[in-house]
């Protein structure tokens, strides 16, 4: 039962040879910079070099803007450095394209999102700033190696030989905060391995982190309808799925009717199926099966690939693995925790020695518990 992956939107632009080479060139380190920032606290580096010189605190108090002059105001202050809005919706842009692609969120959501997204672009300028005080240099040899498969990459392109210095002019300065970040980032996470008591410890209070889930093993009997097909195709396939069910329940065999009827590749094994662990069952069989004792038939099943008659064979209940049998994996939990923990202590460190301001008419208004969307 595959899982099915949505298709990659792929932007149009002026030429393919332009953007075979600026966006193989700006996207590829745009999306490595931005991508782990929205992994919490943790994050690596934006896109773009948020720090400009300062503009005078009146600017943040500015009436609410229309939309295409928003980017022309300070999004906010960060101690003597403003981030503008431009920078802002830069990496709001991002985050939404990583989270949501091209999909709209619910209002109340994307309220809170720009607020995260707000919080995570002042916590870079902080930590950028840190690093650089603390003298963190970037790795000039791993650049040299990004920008050499540049080279090699597009050696091939007019336009690429032609626009490279100005190109790269923006990209570098990106690669090098990056690469200050995630030194940056290594250096403040560097945590000893625990003590045995410190493991141990850890073990005890986190039990739910060591149980193997529950597993269970089924038998399928598959009936393969393309999603593309019209609807007469799945009606049929259900009504087949119906005729050999009622033929299981009247006691003929399992086994025999997989192979005969069965379009799934455990046909020749008589649908039988290996253990699979919770979770990692599509939605609708993993309900399905909850409802099962083992030997039992669940009704049939409708999924992505088509129908299913689906049988219960076994089931493992839950399991807690014994302390000396996860020792190594409850270490690294444990300075998995120390890491992220001294990460955010910093950056609350950062945030109370310094003067924050942001203009939050950049934002969605936020509603109340009892306020609802307006129609219109």
């Amino acid at each position: 039962m595959p899982y099915q992956v949505p298709p990659m939107n792929v932007n149009r632009c002026w030429t393919a040879a332009w953007t075979a080479a600026w966006t193989a060139a700006w996207t590829a380190v745009c999306t490595a910079v931005c991508t782990a920032c929205w992994l919490g606290a943790g994050a690596a580096a934006m896109a773009a070099e948020p720090v400009h010189p300062a503009a005078s605190a009146s600017a943040l108090q500015a009436p609410a803007a229309s939309a295409p002059s928003r980017a022309a105001l300070p999004f906010a202050t960060v101690g003597n450095a403003v981030i503008t809005g431009a920078d802002y919706q830069r990496a709001l842009a991002v985050a939404m394209r990583k989270k949501y692609y091209h999909a709209k969120p619910p209002e109340e959501e994307l309220a809170r999102f720009q607020r995260e997204v707000g919080e995570d672009v002042v916590n870079r300028v902080l930590l950028l700033a840190e690093a650089r005080r603390r003298g963190v240099l970037p790795d000039r040899e791993q650049i040299k190696t990004t920008l050499a498969g540049y080279d090699a990459q597009y050696k091939g392109s007019a336009n690429w030989q032609a626009n490279r210095d100005k190109m790269l002019s923006a990209v570098v300065p990106q690669l090098e905060s990056q690469s200050v970040m995630e030194r940056f980032e290594r250096i403040v996470k560097q945590v000893p391995a625990p003590t045995p008591e410190q493991a141990r410890a850890y073990y005890e209070q986190h039990n739910e982190l060591f149980v193997e889930p529950e597993q269970v093993k089924l038998s399928v009997i598959l009936l393969k309808v393309d999603p593309g097909s019209p609807q007469a195709a799945w009606n049929s396939a259900r009504a087949e799925s119906r005729r050999i069910h009622g033929k299981l329940v009247a006691g003929a065999d399992f086994v025999e009717l997989a192979k005969l009827h069965s379009d799934d590749r455990s046909a020749p094994r008589g649908g039988a199926m290996e253990y699979t662990h919770r979770g990692m069952l599509p939605a609708p069989v993993q309900a399905a099966v909850d409802q099962l004792a083992p030997g039992a038939l669940a009704e049939p099943t409708q999924l992505l690939e088509g129908w299913a008659v689906l049988r219960l064979d076994a089931r493992k209940a839950p399991l807690q693995r014994p302390y000396d049998q996860v020792q190594p994996r409850a270490a690294e939990l444990w300075q998995r925790e120390q890491a992220e923990q001294r990460w955010k202590e910093l950056i609350a460190e950062l945030r109370r020695g310094t003067p924050v301001r942001i203009d939050e008419s950049h934002y969605a208004p936020l509603r109340g518990p009892s306020e609802k969307p307006r129609a219109g």
